[in-house]
C-alpha cells in the first residue's frame, strides 16, 4: 500500500505570521478640558488654532449647599492683517485661560471676515485684536461694524498694540472698547474683561 505523503508547505506558508490589529492610539485633542469641565464647543475657522486649551468650569455654592456651573468668558483672540508678531498675544491668551476663561485664537494675518465670522460661529463674549501695523484706525471700526451686521453688538471688541490715546479716544467714541498698549499688565486685562461683562 503506498504511503502518502503530507503536502509540503511553501517557505511563505511555514514562516508567517499572523499579524495583529495595533492598539489605537487616542488623538490628542487640541482643547483638553481639565477634570469636570464640559466638552468645547468647536475649534471655529481660521488658519491656524492655538494649543491654547479651555480651563476647567468654575462652581458657586447655592443656598441649598450644592453647586452650580458658571459659563465660561469666551475670548476670540486675532491677528490681523499682515502683522506677523505673535509672542505677546500667546502670553495674553495664557493669561485668560489661567484666569478661567476659554480663549480662542484664529492665528496669524486673518482677514476682517475671517474674524468676524469666526466670533460668530464660536457665539463669543469677547473679540480682543492684537495689531501692531498701525492700521487700527482701518481695521477695528471695520470688525465692529461686521458684528453689528451679524447682530453681535453686545460683543465686548477690544484688544493692543502701539495705539496712541488720540486714536484710542476715537475707537471708544464708536463702540469699541479699551486698547490696551506694553504699559499695562495681564491682571488689567482680565479685570477689564470681568467688569465689562459683568
Amino acid at each position: 500500500m503506498p504511503i502518502k505523503s503530507r503536502p509540503r508547505r511553501s517557505k511563505r506558508q511555514r514562516y508567517s505570521v499572523t499579524a495583529r490589529r495595533p492598539k489605537e492610539i487616542p488623538r490628542p485633542s487640541l482643547r483638553a478640558p481639565q477634570s469636570g469641565a464640559k466638552q468645547s464647543r468647536g475649534l471655529g475657522t481660521g488658519s491656524a488654532i492655538s494649543e491654547i486649551a479651555s480651563a476647567s468650569v468654575g462652581t458657586s455654592p447655592r443656598n441649598d449647599g450644592g453647586s452650580r456651573r458658571l459659563p465660561k468668558i469666551r475670548v476670540l483672540l486675532a491677528k490681523a492683517g499682515l502683522d506677523g508678531h505673535d509672542r505677546g498675544v500667546k502670553v495674553i491668551a495664557r493669561a485668560l485661560r489661567d484666569a478661567g476663561m476659554e480663549v480662542i485664537y484664529t492665528g496669524l494675518r486673518q482677514n476682517i471676515n475671517a474674524i468676524v465670522l469666526s466670533a460668530v460661529q464660536e457665539d463669543v463674549d469677547v473679540v480682543a485684536v492684537s495689531i501692531l501695523s498701525g492700521a487700527h484706525m482701518a481695521i477695528l471700526p471695520k470688525i465692529w461694524n461686521g458684528l453689528k451686521k451679524y447682530r453681535k453688538g453686545d460683543v465686548l471688541l477690544t484688544g493692543g498694540g502701539i495705539i496712541p490715546q488720540d486714536d484710542q479716544k476715537r475707537l471708544m467714541k464708536l463702540g469699541i472698547g479699551q486698547m490696551f498698549g506694553p504699559g499695562n499688565t495681564t491682571t488689567q486685562i482680565v479685570q477689564y474683561i470681568r467688569t465689562s461683562l459683568s
